[in-house]
């Protein structure tokens, strides 16, 4: 009796203390597969509000925009080449992030946040001078949920930058250690591609 209770007991040694490590089912990084999952929401958000822009305009045939109001198309077309070009700049961060270059990486990081900042005071600032209030139509309405929706997201990811570039400039990442920088980055660039939907759905067509 004394024997099977001293097999059953653990060594001294081999005490866990704590709950059990939890099972990873997935080989995807948590980290990638919870922005994926996110990202995956902030899709859905956004089709219900092109849903209403469809019907607005495919069902109900309405005029695009309201009679009367009109579009900044080059300003918003500017906006795009400055976001796509922080695009380019996330990506040279995270490849230097990889390559063990840490002076590209905190200097990609770095333009990426200023150029993310200058496409929202552009897009403020488009606002301010539209001539038009989301109460005013219907169109309106759509028109300041699709891009209000898409500057919430890139304030989002000015945060994430913001705190990506701090830890870059206090000596964290390395080529062993850069998904601080690569988990941003993804949602960097899928603000991005919301932005040319949205430029070209509500801007061009």
């Amino acid at each position: 009796m004394e024997a099977a209770s001293a097999a059953i007991e653990p060594e001294h040694g081999d005490h866990h203390h704590g709950p059990p490590t939890a099972n990873r089912s997935s080989r995807v990084d948590p980290q990638l597969l919870g922005m994926m999952l996110f990202i995956i929401s902030e899709i859905m958000i956004f089709a219900a509000f092109f849903t209403a822009y469809f019907f607005l305009r495919v069902v109900n045939h309405d005029a695009w925009p309201a009679k009367g109001t009109s579009l900044p198309v080059p300003i918003a077309g500017t906006n795009a080449a400055v976001l796509l070009s922080s695009s380019l700049t996330m990506h040279w961060a995270l490849t230097s992030a990889k390559s063990g270059n840490r002076r590209a990486m905190k200097t990609g990081l770095l333009m990426t946040f200023l150029l993310g900042m200058t496409f929202l005071t552009i897009q403020i600032n488009e606002y301010v001078h539209i001539g038009f209030a989301p109460h005013d139509t219907a169109q309106g309405s759509i028109f300041y949920g699709l891009t209000g929706l898409h500057g919430i997201h890139v304030f989002i990811g000015l945060n994430l930058l913001l705190f990506t570039t701090i830890r870059a400039w206090r000596g964290h990442y390395s080529p062993d250690s850069h998904r601080g920088v690569e988990v941003p980055g993804i949602y960097w660039h899928f603000v991005d591609i919301m932005w040319v939907i949205v430029y070209t759905t509500v801007y061009i067509l």
